[in-house]
């Protein structure tokens, strides 16, 4: 299977670094296209109400922007077309809800909290589980 579209999460952590690295190498190879892409994490929002709500969002959101604008400072640098989308949901559900329209998929083992006790991210763990394309992780360092 040729590789023409490839989905690049990104938590804004130093983490996905090494990930979008690997992705440009691949996109370099294939001439596929990147998409970073951030999930708002709903769940952080559950609790926010009124006022207090629209701010998390409006935090979250530029963060978002921020993650993605930084993945595509690094493809941009490198000559590779990268598209970006900030996105609301699970990240888990929601990257492996995106994985229908993408030929791979590359991130990192680790994401924000970096724990670094745990070999893989639950993210992570369950994009590789339930994905609907192919999953490559790097390890975080």
């Amino acid at each position: 299977m040729a590789v023409k579209k490839i989905l690049v999460p990104t938590d804004g952590s130093t983490f996905t670094k090494n990930a979008v690295e690997s992705a440009i190498a691949t996109s370099k190879l294939t001439g596929a296209s990147i998409t970073a892409v951030y999930v708002v994490d709903a769940s952080t929002m559950a609790t926010a109400r009124g006022d207090m709500y629209e701010s998390v969002t409006e935090i979250l959101n530029e963060e978002g922007q921020e993650a993605v604008a930084a993945v595509k400072a690094q493809c941009d640098a490198a000559g590779v077309p990268c598209e970006t989308l900030v996105v609301g949901g699970r990240p888990a559900d929601t990257i492996v809800e995106m994985s229908k329209d993408y030929d791979l998929i590359v991130m990192s083992t680790l994401g924000k909290t970096g724990v670094k006790k745990y070999l893989i991210g639950s993210v992570a763990e369950k994009v590789i589980r339930m994905a609907e394309c192919k999953v490559l992780t790097i390890r975080a360092q």
